[in-house]
């Protein structure tokens, strides 16, 4: 195959599962704060203490640097979002809302650095077969532009109903493709072996709610299911490399061309689409929302409710 080596039956099975189980998850951590308190908070102290220093040590596939900021950004992004969600009179405070696109921006930028250290790796390295190459660049410079068309955090409500989900209007699905895409080129690029699971299936797991099910808490849903995929990956890290259920990349230069090429294009088009909607309408991206005028801005902002 194109992306990866062969993917028997019981894989793409245990694919559906992990896509559903990240989703089953996310929603049980829709439903009140202690919930997910126990799953963003009490769960991670235990595991920190008592697992990832055996199962996440030095020599893992997981026990790079990248992984333990990772897991530690995603659940400080989740705890972050339920402050706001829960504590009364935060998510009104302008300062407070500024730290959805900060820990968004952070946890991107994380991943641009390590895209830039890979691309002059090659070999074995951590577990992990890495090869570093011109793509590893072109997808960075995607992830800077990702960043950069971050806007309208200025505009995050919370919702009126039990859930109390945090909606950001602005934040529409151009934009979400276009971090999708480079997402899995990162996750392609930089830890290949594990992009079937950690770069699709993830991916989907937070782009279906936020498309079908609950329209406007894409950063919410992201933060979610990647805290819980972390969390997993550090206590089972033999699940995506060794196990049965493990599907390997083709390790092919031409994939890996063809994945950072789409993240590229897709970003730069939705650079100069937010450039245009930033010069026709005379809109500060630091001050006011960009896309008020749009049919899928006024659907989330009217229907929070």
């Amino acid at each position: 195959m194109f992306l990866f080596e062969s993917i028997p039956w019981y894989s793409a099975l245990m694919w559906l599962v992990v896509l559903g189980g990240l989703i089953f998850v996310n929603e049980l951590a829709r439903l009140n704060k202690w919930i997910a308190l126990t799953l963003f908070l009490f769960l991670p102290i235990v595991l920190t203490v008592a697992v990832w220093p055996t199962t996440a040590g030095e020599g893992s596939s997981t026990g790079t640097w990248f992984h333990w900021v990772k897991v530690y950004s995603a659940l400080a992004g989740c705890l972050g979002f339920m402050a706001l969600r829960y504590v009364k009179g935060w998510s009104d405070n302008k300062y407070l809302l500024m730290f959805p696109p900060v820990i968004l921006a952070i946890n991107i930028m994380e991943a641009v650095i390590r895209d830039f250290q890979v691309s002059g790796l090659n070999g074995m390295i951590d577990g992990v077969m890495m090869i570093g190459g011109p793509w590893n660049i072109m997808n960075g410079i995607a992830g800077i532009l990702n960043i950069i068309t971050i806007s309208g955090w200025m505009g995050i409500v919370i919702s009126k109903d039990k859930h109390k989900d945090m909606l950001w209007p602005d934040q529409l699905w151009f934009w979400i493709i276009a971090y999708d895409l480079w997402n899995f080129a990162y996750v392609y690029n930089c830890v290949s072996d594990h992009s079937f699971y950690a770069g699709a299936a993830l991916l989907i797991s937070c782009t279906i709610p936020a498309f079908f099910m609950k329209k406007g808490a894409w950063l919410q849903h992201r933060a979610h299911t990647l805290a819980i995929w972390m969390m997993f990956t550090m206590s089972f890290p033999m699940f995506v490399g060794d196990s049965m259920f493990a599907v390997q990349s083709s390790h092919s230069e031409t994939a890996l061309w063809v994945v950072s090429s789409i993240s590229l294009i897709a970003n730069i088009a939705v650079f100069v689409y937010h450039i245009y909607k930033i010069t026709k309408h005379k809109r500060n991206p630091l001050k006011v929302e960009v896309y008020t005028d749009l049919a899928a801005y006024k659907a989330i902002a009217e229907g929070h409710q």
